[in-house]
């Protein structure tokens, strides 16, 4: 990547939506516009930045450069709603506005006192952020939202009141939610081929009408932005974003990120990340031990919650194939208890496993050992995956993970899902009920799913052993290179970057 330096040093701010994927995919855009030549101010919540400091360590700053810092707004909330998803939108879209022009002030006072801290120059701010637009406007600074999912969750909330009024989703109660209705076509939403309902964002079809509305008022407000940049390239969703491109500003794919990432010399710099778990490393060394293409990466992301009996039914899945596997347990998988496995599993896997709190997943899933990666489907673990040339086995959960299951399975043919039918609440009884009940009380409304070790195990021999697993190997080998040759010299979103970089964040 070449590098834009200037006499008079460009700022940008960059605010994501305080979740975990948000502040990572944002993370890896501050890293690269900085080695581009921009100072950089990364904003994270009170709350998070002190989640940072205790995964990573107090000191952990002082490695950075010095025109890469970090500052806080306040959370605004009380600490029972930290986790509570619709209570934490709710707040940042009603602060927002006053939380941020009150740190670009603070940051321009000290630009005045030092030639060393220049005058914020630009925005770059999270899609769920549109507080961001109003401040950069009242500024006359470029101002860029960075929508940290696919192109093709995006062109759904696009398309979020067509949606609403066609099925009159609204106006239905829970009896509605049947798998055959569920089935129900999609075709007029452009771009996406042989979508149905379930594959849209869970939102829009699991109750949660209320916060479905709520992220497509703030991604609506995206016309105001200079320019919008996605975290994807444009071979992996040439269609959508080809129909996408007259409804936004300018639109600049990067993706992945995480390629342009690997290009930064600054070896401290490349290296810090936001995890506000702490990475555990032994598997890197616990991985060399394997043979290439024999484990099987198990992980759901920061935000899964799980019933204990679904947990179990996974153990014995992965125990039953007898494949080696690496099994990220995060200490909250089961909302409010630890996760106790049976102690015959263990004995069982004591020489095929590795089970660990967290992990570094990004060189996990580069590492040879790794076969296949049986994962939530979040939008940072899918761009992971395919950066490592990995397949997948899907357990779709919330938000956009039923979308890049759908993309990964249908579309891109590196994934199979598990259980494919969903249950309501009022359908399913026990500790999976109780889960809905929890999640409900985390802002956030869950539809049940299936998982038993049968089918756990069954979709592993099968990823790992079977011939529909080495086509999808194949496939996920493909867009690995795919993706490589989107971010080296001459490719879209290499270009992309030089553009939106020259184009619209250099403009004052």
């Amino acid at each position: 990547m070449e590098t834009f330096l200037d006499a008079k040093k460009p700022h940008a701010v960059c605010i994501p939506l305080p979740y975990q994927s948000h502040i990572n995919s944002m993370l890896k855009l501050a890293k690269i516009l900085h080695f581009k030549g921009f100072h950089i101010t990364f904003v994270n919540t009170e709350f998070n930045h002190q989640q940072l400091l205790i995964s990573r360590g107090s000191d952990s700053l002082k490695c950075l450069p010095d025109d890469f810092q970090f500052k806080t707004i306040p959370d605004c909330r009380p600490p029972a709603d930290v986790t509570n998803g619709l209570a934490l939108l709710e707040t940042i879209t009603s602060n927002g506005l006053f939380l941020v022009r009150n740190l670009i002030a603070e940051l321009n006072e000290v630009a005045l006192k030092s030639s060393a801290n220049p005058a914020v120059s630009c925005i770059v701010a999270d899609s769920i952020m549109s507080c961001t637009l109003d401040a950069a406007e009242e500024l006359g600074i470029p101002r860029v939202i960075l929508w940290p999912m696919s192109a093709s969750c995006l062109m759904t909330y696009l398309h979020h009141q067509i949606i609403f009024d066609k099925l009159a989703l609204a106006a239905k109660d829970k009896s509605y939610l049947t798998n055959e209705y569920l089935d129900t076509p999609m075709g007029f939403i452009p771009g996406l081929r042989d979508m149905r309902l379930k594959d849209l964002p869970s939102f829009f079809w699991d109750g949660n009408a209320d916060l479905q509305s709520l992220l497509s008022q703030e991604v609506q407000k995206a016309s105001k932005a200079s320019a919008v940049i996605i975290s994807t390239f444009d071979a992996l969703e040439s269609e959508v974003l080809d129909a996408m491109k007259p409804l936004l500003p300018p639109i600049y794919t990067l993706g992945p990120l995480q390629l342009f990432e690997e290009q930064i010399p600054n070896e401290h710099l490349r290296s810090f990340g936001t995890n506000l778990y702490k990475e555990n490393i032994d598997c890197l060394q616990w991985l060399d031990s394997k043979e290439p293409n024999s484990v099987v990466y198990v992980s759901f992301g920061s935000s899964t919650i799980m019933s204990k009996e679904q947990v179990i039914e996974f153990a014995w899945g992965l125990a039953n194939c007898n494949h080696p596997f690496l099994w990220i347990i995060k200490p909250d998988l089961v909302y409010g208890e630890d996760v106790i496995l049976p102690p015959e599993f263990k004995e069982e896997t004591a020489d095929r496993s590795m089970i660990l709190d967290w992990c570094p997943q990004e060189k996990v899933l580069c590492h040879p050992s790794i076969g296949g990666f049986l994962t939530h489907s979040g939008w940072g673990s899918t761009m992971d995956t395919i950066r490592g040339g990995v397949p997948i086995i899907s357990l779709p959960f919330i938000a956009d993970n039923s979308t890049n299951c759908w993309k990964a399975c249908v579309h891109w043919g590196i994934g199979m899902e598990i259980d494919k039918n969903v249950k309501r609440d009022d359908d399913v009884e026990g500790p999976v009920r109780e889960l809905v009940e929890i999640e409900k009380g985390r802002g956030i409304n869950k539809v049940a799913r299936n998982v038993k070790r049968d089918e756990i195990e069954g979709l592993v021999r099968e990823l790992m052993e079977g011939e529909k697993g080495k086509g999808m190997k194949n496939k996920a080998m493909e867009w690995k290179t795919s993706a490589e040759k989107a971010t080296k010299p001459g490719g879209s979103s290499y270009v992309n970057l030089e553009n939106v970089v020259k184009d619209v964040l250099l403009q004052t």
